[in-house]
């Protein structure tokens, strides 16, 4: 049997089907790289131990800050800035240490096991690059990584392993893939329109039901009203079509918010070089200053 080292292609220039190379195409410095991550656990180690606040926080406390990091990870990523890219994956490495530390102090193992596990996993869910066997697309790959999970790691049910705590828009997705990967699932993207047309129209349904409401009340349709389960029904939809269309609709929806924030922004700027206060303008006049802001 080929040793781990062998499988892994550790020491070959070969490990992949191209060079590993960073981008100045320069090999990276195993040596470098194996001090400063050591030189990181240390740092982690002594924070813990010699840092009043570290010393205090609880995976519950850390976990919070860790999804904090997260998030300014993507609104990086999404903004395509490098720079900050690079810093914030510098936060999130620290944060991936920190709770390694603190999983190895409530005895739930540490950061070399942690590591040994997942590259095991790596391994395991890639034959077609450690193996023999072969994968035509990324659909082949993730074909067979749901095969790997259920017939080699037992995961069982369809929607096996697929947190409730995901934000809503990636948990909804999650599960119209796991359907997916069993055949539960329209082939193109027209049916998908077709669907949430169906969604909206049931939801006007459900409005035009309604009792009308008092003059000036502000109450929240809730889990009680049809209105409510229309609209979930309505976004799980979009959330389908984003799927079929290859579009993330965590991103996306983002994007979307930032356009409309920076449009509303510069609208009132437009409006306070007019000499006018955007917010007692009436809506047709903060709509022409929202069109030429777009138009910006």
């Amino acid at each position: 049997m080929e040793s781990k080292e062998a499988i892994l292609g550790i020491g070959s220039r070969r490990s992949f089907e191209g060079d590993f190379l960073t981008a100045d195409n320069k090999e990276p410095d195993r040596d470098e790289l194996a001090a400063v991550l050591l030189e990181l656990d240390e740092v982690v180690r002594r924070l813990r131990r010699d840092c009043p606040w570290d010393r205090e926080q609880s995976v519950n406390d850390i976990v919070t800050h860790t999804l904090e990091e997260t998030f300014e990870l993507i609104d990086a990523a999404h903004a395509g800035n490098g720079e900050e890219v690079t810093g914030e994956l510098g936060d999130l490495l620290f944060h991936i240490f920190f709770m390694a530390c603190l999983a190895e102090e409530n005895g739930w193992g540490d950061l070399a096991g942690i590591t040994r596990s997942i590259i095991d996993k790596l391994v395991r869910r890639h034959p077609h690059v450690y193996g023999e066997a072969a994968a035509g697309s990324a659909a082949d790959v993730v074909d067979r990584w749901e095969r790997i999970k259920r017939e080699k790691e037992g995961r069982e049910g369809i929607f096996h392993d697929v947190p409730s705590s995901l934000p809503s828009a990636l948990f909804a997705q999650r599960l119209q893939a796991r359907a997916a990967a069993v055949g539960f699932d329209w082939d193109l993207a027209e049916p998908v329109f077709e669907k949430l047309e169906e969604e909206t129209a049931e939801l006007r349904v459900a409005l035009a039901a309604e009792e009308p409401q008092p003059e000036g009340t502000d109450k929240k349709r809730g889990p009680g009203t049809e209105a409510y389960h229309e609209v979930g029904d309505m976004l799980f939809a979009v959330v389908n079509l984003s799927r079929k269309l290859r579009v993330d609709p965590e991103l996306a929806l983002r994007s979307a918010a930032g356009r409309f924030r920076g449009r509303v922004e510069l609208a009132a700027e437009l409006a306070a070089a007019d000499g006018q206060d955007f917010k007692r303008l009436p809506l047709d006049r903060q709509e022409e200053y929202y069109q030429r802001a777009k138009k910006l």
